[in-house]
């Protein structure tokens, strides 16, 4: 019975999964290729951001494992505690650990 349970719950949700997926479409969620925010995009992908001037969006946009709350706790740490002087010290960022700050090392810059 359990196990009838659990399929059962697990189907649900991936048909609600399936019926989002469904109703959005790629234009709805990717900036046109044209737009500003597309081209800053696409040359971030290439160049560093800087711990120090970043906002949230540029560090979300960069970083890979960083999502919204990640960011936004990157800059607080900044507005609390002034600028960055060293790459390593964004390990002290509360929710950022060691491998977080190892994958993204390349991606940064003061």
């Amino acid at each position: 019975m359990e196990k009838t349970l659990k399929a059962l719950c697990f189907a649900g949700v991936m048909g609600a999964v399936m019926m989002v997926a469904q109703s959005v479409s790629a234009a709805d969620v990717l900036p046109a290729a044209s737009s500003p925010a597309a081209r800053q995009m696409a040359g971030q992908a290439n160049e560093k951001v800087s711990l120090n001037q970043a906002s949230v969006e540029e560090l979300v946009a960069a970083l890979n494992g960083v999502g919204l709350k990640k960011a936004e706790a990157i800059v607080s740490y900044r507005e609390q505690y002034g600028d960055f002087t060293d790459l390593e010290q964004l390990r002290e960022v509360p929710g950022i650990g060691n491998a977080l700050v190892e994958r993204n090392l390349s991606r940064l810059k003061l």
